[in-house]
């Protein structure tokens, strides 16, 4: 355990992201993962269609996995998250495949889209705390030949990720402009984060 952290067991973390693992890891907090079993798409659908807006169905997939989690680990703090993109009124999905990414891709690009990334931490089964952040970006223009290209160059990496890209690797290459907190575009608000775990107890002032 670091210094930092005050309680006696790890953080859980809901989620197979290793981009989360990692950003967490490197604030100093211990990390255990735990990887959420529930249908997403479930949970997110009955909500889109009641009309609720796309941030506040991160923030409901970021709860819904915190809490499944945390009724099978007693006693553990447990944090997840989730992050839904939005471009003119359309929501995006994580890509089913490569001819997918590149159709996402091509539909993003020459247009502006927002990120929506959702945390909650869960105890027993109860939420604690929970929040949300959203950053804008702006896709440069881009011909077919190119989004191959790029599809092909990054490779399986771009399914994991909402909208086809990882800003963190070669889908920095995509963007003109980015408006926005970095750790949102990585899928964890984790300055919003680190100070609920403060306000909890859980983390050094």
């Amino acid at each position: 355990m670091t210094r930092l952290w005050l309680s006696p067991a790890p953080l859980i973390l809901a989620s197979g992201s290793v981009t989360r693992r990692d950003m967490l890891i490197a604030a100093g907090l211990p990390v255990e993962t735990v990887k959420p079993d529930i249908d997403e798409r479930a949970v997110e659908r009955p909500l889109a269609e009641q009309g609720v807006a796309v941030d506040r169905i991160a923030s409901a997939l970021a709860e819904a996995k915190a809490l499944a989690v945390s009724k099978l680990r007693s006693g553990r703090l447990v944090l997840a998250a989730d992050q839904t993109l939005t471009c003119e009124g359309r929501s995006f999905h994580k890509p089913a495949d490569a001819t997918a990414a590149a159709e996402q891709i091509a539909a993003l690009a020459g247009r502006a889209h927002e990120l929506h990334s959702a945390f909650a931490l869960a105890q027993n089964g109860v939420v604690l705390a929970q929040g949300r952040a959203t950053a804008r970006l702006t896709m440069r223009p881009l011909d077919a030949a190119f989004i191959g290209r790029y599809v092909e160059a990054a490779g399986p990496a771009i399914l994991a990720s909402v909208g086809g890209y990882q800003l963190e690797g070669l889908g920095a290459q995509l963007f003109a402009r980015i408006e926005g907190d970095h750790f949102t575009i990585l899928g964890l608000p984790l300055l919003p984060v680190l100070q609920a775990l403060r306000d909890l107890g859980h983390l050094s002032r």
